[in-house]
């Protein structure tokens, strides 16, 4: 993992869309952390797909910028309010000016490569490289290989699939249309602007 975090000074403007009961929640307790059942309620029929990815982003995230104790999942932001999902009935748009050290950015291309089991290419060549492997083998969905059994044929192939996600996580320019980043928690104090939607 080569994500290098700045120096805890710099400070960042992220925004967050989130159903607008978040403003009884950070009225009352000052502070905003994700529940389980939050996303089960949002994603519905695939939020067991959604809480694999979150499982594994998490282990990796926290290596990065630690995850305080009652936490369980991260909070999704844009870095940049042209990027930023717009607000949408039931919802708020949340501008927060927090630590740079408290935040995790990675590239939101490079996370649909997760997102759909895709092997995460170095460059490519690489990848290229990688489906003249995928049709050596007669794989034509290589998603199939993390969620079937399929996998289970061609484990070396699943494991470089699993293991490439971790470019996920090298530093990326913050500047980019394409950034995205995660944080822990959400305090009241960090809130600079909110819009109903």
């Amino acid at each position: 993992m080569v994500q290098i975090l700045d120096d805890s000074n710099k400070k960042v403007t992220l925004w967050t869309r989130q159903h607008k009961d978040i403003m009884k929640e950070l009225e009352e307790k000052g502070i905003y952390r994700v529940k389980k059942e939050y996303i089960q309620e949002k994603m519905d029929t695939i939020s067991d797909y959604y809480l694999n990815l979150y499982d594994w982003y998490v282990k990796h995230a926290e290596k990065i910028v630690p995850r305080p104790d009652g936490v369980t999942y991260p909070i999704w932001f844009s870095t940049s309010s042209e990027m930023m999902l717009q607000p949408t009935e039931n919802t708020v748009i949340l501008k927060l000016e927090v630590d740079r050290n408290l935040v995790v950015i990675t590239d939101s291309n490079k996370w649909g490569y997760v997102v759909n089991y895709f092997y995460l290419p170095v460059d490519h060549e690489d990848e290229i490289k990688h489906n003249k492997e995928l049709e050596k083998y007669g794989i034509g969905d290589e998603s199939a290989l993390i969620m079937e059994d399929k996998g289970n044929f061609y484990p070396l192939l699943r494991n470089k699939i699993i293991n490439s996600w971790e470019r996920l996580f090298e530093e990326c320019d913050e500047q980019d249309p394409s950034a995205q980043a995660t944080m822990w928690e959400i305090k009241r104090e960090w809130i600079v602007d909110v819009i109903y939607g």
